[in-house]
């Protein structure tokens, strides 16, 4: 069945956060004293925050979330961008007729600026995020509810990211998945969890959606 519901991750596959992370990460370690190489930042970019940081300072990491986007919010329209491609990409997906959402582990705050900075909420008929679940990615549940909302079908369905979560929650929830060449972790490590496809720039993506370019 070709695909006909597509869901995408937001920081790291639609817009460029990159810098705005590390920068909000570093920040938020140089508070509390904490020293970490750009490299492992980078691994910490994915999971959400709560976990990446009580694993670090077990009890301290509701105030380090605080911290962080406390700088990160400060930060936005200083960082970030659509990457390469997005919204033209988009915006001949819509025309198609393609149902669009987006599945991200940021909380609702941090996603709407993210996509007011950027204009990219008009392309969206749902977006679910951190709060709109119990279980985030890689637990399956985001990219289903996104499903259910879109009245999507297991078999026409594709899940885009830059990260293992969510190619990891795409394969839970039975759906096709695409990595992005672009993801900060490299594309060898996003190619061992097996996506379905990988994206070289976002132009791709017209190809698997079968729209020619």
């Amino acid at each position: 069945m070709s695909i006909r519901t597509i869901l995408f991750d937001l920081d790291g596959t639609l817009i460029d956060t990159n810098e705005l992370i590390i920068e909000s990460f570093i920040h938020t370690f140089n508070q509390y004293g904490y020293h970490f190489t750009r490299e492992e930042m980078i691994d910490f970019n994915g999971p959400p925050l709560k976990d990446t940081f009580e694993k670090i300072a077990p009890g301290k990491s509701e105030a380090m979330i605080h911290t962080y986007r406390e700088h990160n919010f400060l930060h936005h329209e200083e960082f970030v961008k659509p990457f390469p491609y997005v919204i033209e990409v988009l915006e001949r997906l819509q025309a198609a007729g393609f149902d669009l959402g987006i599945v991200t582990t940021k909380m609702r705050k941090g996603v709407d600026l993210g996509l007011e900075v950027t204009d990219l909420s008009r392309f969206f008929e749902t977006i679910v995020t951190l709060d709109d679940v119990t279980c985030p990615k890689p637990d399956p549940e985001p990219v289903l509810k996104a499903m259910y909302d879109l009245e999507g079908e297991h078999a026409s369905t594709l899940m885009i990211g830059d990260n293992s979560h969510d190619i990891e929650a795409g394969q839970r929830a039975h759906v096709q998945t695409a990595g992005v060449a672009w993801t900060g972790k490299g594309e060898a490590f996003l190619r061992t969890y097996q996506p379905t496809y990988m994206l070289q720039d976002m132009r791709d993506l017209l190809t698997v959606a079968g729209i020619k370019a």
